[in-house]
Order: C-alpha cells, then sequence, then structure tokens
C-alpha cells in the first residue's frame, strides 16, 4: 500500500481539564472506527451548517426526549443550524408531555411490566412516563383543536397552530416561533395522533397528509445546496430521502444509527447507498457513526458549540 494512501493513527491523550471539542480532535487524530467516525460527523455537521449556501434537513426517531435528549434537539433549532426538521409523532408527543409541565423518569429496564401497568407507568427500556400525561394532553389540545375546526391545514401548518398554543420551551414551540418547517408524515401513529382521532368523531377537522410532501419537495428543489443529519432512521429520514431523489442531492450527510444494513431497511442502510439512488451527490462528504444516539448527539453537540458562535 502506497505511503500517501494512508496516515499514521495518533493515539487518543486525554487530558484533565480538555474540553469536549478537544477530544473530539484527538479521536479525529485516532482517525479509525467508531471515534474516528465520530469525530469525522462533528466535521461534516460543522461543514454543512457553516455553509451559507446549505439547507439543512434534520430527521430525528427514536425515544430522543424519554432519553433526555430534548435540551439538544430544542438548541439546534434555537441556534439555526437546522432549516427543516422532520420528526416522528411519538417525538412530539413526548416534547408536548414535558411542555405541558410533566416529565419522564429514570427507571429499570428489568422492572415488572405488570406491575408498572398497574402503577400506571408506561416504559421506554428504562425510561418511565406516567399514563396521567394523556388526560394532560387531551385538556391542552381539546381548546386548540376547536379553534383549528373550519379550514384544512397541511401537518406542517397543523403542528406550527399547536406549538403557537404551548407556553412553555418546546419543540413545536420553537419551530412555531421561528418559522422552521416541521413535517411529521406518521402523526397518526402517536399520542398526539390518537387525541385528534378521538377528537375528529365529533368535529370536523380536515388535516391534509400530502400537501406537505409538495411543500418539502420545494424547499429541496429550490435551495442552492443540501445537507441531511439523520439521528436515527424510520419515517423521518426516508421522507427526507425521497425529497433528496427529486430535487437536488445532498452534499453533506450525517447517520446516527445502531441499525444493521443487512436486512435491507431504510433505518440501516449506510448513506452511500443514497447515491445509486440519486439521493446523495458522488463526492457528498457523508459519514455513518453507528452509535447509541444518546452518547453521540450530546458529544457532537457540544464540540459544535465550541466551534459555532
Amino acid at each position: 500500500m502506497k505511503n500517501h494512501e494512508v496516515r499514521k493513527i495518533m493515539h487518543v491523550i486525554t487530558r484533565r481539564g480538555m474540553t469536549v471539542n478537544e477530544l473530539v480532535k484527538e479521536m479525529s487524530g485516532s482517525g479509525v472506527m467508531g471515534a474516528g467516525s465520530l469525530a469525522r460527523a462533528v466535521d461534516i455537521t460543522e461543514a454543512m451548517i457553516k455553509d451559507k449556501d446549505c439547507t439543512v434537513f434534520l430527521g430525528q426517531a427514536g425515544a430522543m426526549v424519554p432519553g433526555g435528549m430534548r435540551e439538544i434537539l430544542i438548541e439546534m433549532l434555537e441556534s439555526g443550524w437546522v432549516d427543516v426538521f422532520v420528526t416522528t409523532g411519538a417525538t412530539l408527543t413526548h416534547d408536548l408531555v414535558e411542555a405541558l409541565g410533566f416529565s419522564h423518569y429514570q427507571g429499570n429496564a428489568d422492572a415488572d411490566d405488570a406491575r408498572l401497568h398497574r402503577e400506571g407507568w408506561d416504559r421506554m427500556y428504562d425510561s418511565y412516563m406516567p399514563n396521567e400525561v394523556y388526560p394532560g394532553i387531551e385538556d391542552f389540545l381539546s381548546p386548540v383543536l376547536k379553534g383549528m375546526v373550519g379550514r384544512e391545514w397541511t401537518i406542517r401548518e397543523f403542528l406550527w397552530e399547536i406549538g403557537k398554543n404551548v407556553k412553555s420551551r418546546s419543540l413545536l414551540k420553537v419551530c412555531s416561533e421561528k418559522k422552521i418547517p416541521v413535517f411529521c408524515p406518521a402523526i397518526s401513529d402517536s399520542g398526539i395522533g390518537l387525541q385528534v382521532w378521538g377528537f375528529i368523531q365529533k368535529h370536523k377537522l380536515m388535516v391534509s397528509a400530502f400537501d406537505d410532501l409538495k411543500e418539502i419537495l420545494d424547499i429541496a428543489w429550490t435551495a442552492k445546496k443540501t445537507g441531511v443529519i439523520y439521528i436515527g432512521g424510520g419515517v423521518p429520514k426516508n421522507y427526507i430521502q425521497q425529497a433528496m431523489q427529486f430535487s437536488k442531492q445532498a452534499a453533506y450527510a450525517v447517520q446516527i444509527t445502531t441499525d444493521r444494513p443487512e436486512p435491507g431497511g431504510s433505518s440501516g442502510a449506510p448513506m452511500r447507498e443514497g447515491i445509486s439512488w440519486g439521493k446523495l451527490g458522488y463526492d457528498a462528504k457523508h459519514v455513518d457513526l453507528f452509535c447509541d444516539a444518546t452518547i453521540a448527539l450530546p458529544v457532537m453537540h457540544a464540540a459544535l458549540k465550541e466551534r459555532i458562535q
């Protein structure tokens, strides 16, 4: 192997009082395995955020709010790092739970689930949520939804309107206030969706599931350049990927996932697979970071806060 094709691995050195960004730079010196991938993920994310011509799409799935990542996601939106946010109904439900004054709790993955059910707890691995949140969501949403009767809404407009009525810090509120397009194509698959379904049994509330698709395609089509960040996979990732396929191929791509590629699903598909679909540019800067997002995301965010003013 020719010398110019390889670089020497620099062994990671930690120092008392070093910053997170300094640690990530040490990982970059190693440059291999998970440490190297994490360092490249920070570098590529920094590049797409600093690229003034780049429209950044954030796709997020998984239990990030029950996993304690809510403030990081809110800060990413508040800081102007994200231009388009695509997420799950579950994330928005858990976000609303916190915004309404409820909490998620540290629990035990080996708990007796029958007992938890009797005691009114819902478990997400070792994170718990009390069942009492659902009447709270209904009490909040009912008057908001009544005010939305009489016209047709896109899902994005629907979510902005909910966010406008949230009084405390939340993902929905910041998207509504900063006019960040927030798309949730599977909104019905959530606690919010169940509440809306119950409401429309008695009231005529119209929410279009397809007009959002035109909007996200228009955003991607008119962008000078695009970059994608995927925390988890699922519907949010694929929704953004298909927007790239029918518009501008992404110039930057970062994926944090724990899924495997062999079953052929979108959640585990490596970024370079998107080149075959026309979703990722041939020369795009991209990385697959195989790591629990509740580990990788705080490290990446802390390092980026040092680099981006």
